[in-house]
């Protein structure tokens, strides 16, 4: 058994940058270790590596750091029941059911730019360019249903923008998986979601979405909003 790691020895053998595990320790998913009374490097033992190797395997599965405490959490009760797992996993499941939807109604809308593109000659009779300038790419990615007829609403109405100062955020993965959410909300036009600035922008009609349910999916992702404005 390994004992007494220096915390980038730990980082080495969990597979993640020193920079992640001072991110979970902030974030409270684990626990750092106390500095030697004598002064000196913290030491992080095998229980710590391995918690951490737990956290990141959730992540890559789609887990928020929310969810993620909340498995730790039952996986440190004795009393704790498979069920409970088993229902964070299914509801996880319907969330990337619901992104794949999403991945490919994008991936058509590419699709139908891509085959329609001479694929030469000047950059003024790209129809790709084109097809993004007139916006006319953007009716393949939204919503179908009753999400589609909603977001109609707001053609020719007043918006607003909604500002979000986000935490939680530890890449641009989980910026672009905020946006992507988001976006899908009935009402909204635009939402821009920045890992640098822990900021998300959202364009939306007041009418259909209001700012508190927007933060409510945000907040349901597993991210938190440090500040709210308009």
């Amino acid at each position: 058994m390994t004992t007494g790691m220096t915390i980038s020895r730990a980082a080495e053998r969990a597979g993640v940058g020193i920079e992640t595990i001072r991110f979970y320790e902030r974030r409270g998913l684990i626990v750092q270790p106390a500095r030697p009374r004598t002064g000196g490097y913290r030491f992080y033992d095998d229980e710590v590596v391995e918690r951490i190797r737990f956290i990141r395997l959730a992540q890559e599965l789609g887990f928020s750091l929310r969810e993620i405490a909340e498995l730790l959490c039952l996986r440190a009760d004795p009393e704790a029941d498979c069920s409970h797992v088993r229902t964070q996993a299914m509801s996880k499941r319907e969330e990337v059911v619901r992104k794949i939807a999403q991945l490919e109604r994008i991936r058509v809308a590419l699709d139908e730019l891509i085959a329609s593109c001479p694929g030469g000659g000047a950059l003024r009779a790209c129809t790709i360019m084109d097809a993004l300038t007139e916006q006319r790419a953007t009716k393949a990615l939204r919503p179908s249903g009753n999400a589609e007829r909603q977001n109609r609403t707001t053609k020719g109405s007043n918006v607003k923008t909604a500002i979000f100062q986000i935490d939680g955020m530890h890449c641009d993965g989980c910026a672009r998986t905020i946006e992507a959410l988001v976006s899908t909300e009935p009402g909204v036009r635009k939402a821009t979601v920045s890992f640098k600035s822990q900021e998300a922008r959202i364009l939306f009609d007041p009418r259909v979405r209001t700012e508190a349910q927007l933060a409510a999916t945000i907040r349901k992702a597993g991210y938190s909003i440090a500040n709210q404005a308009s």
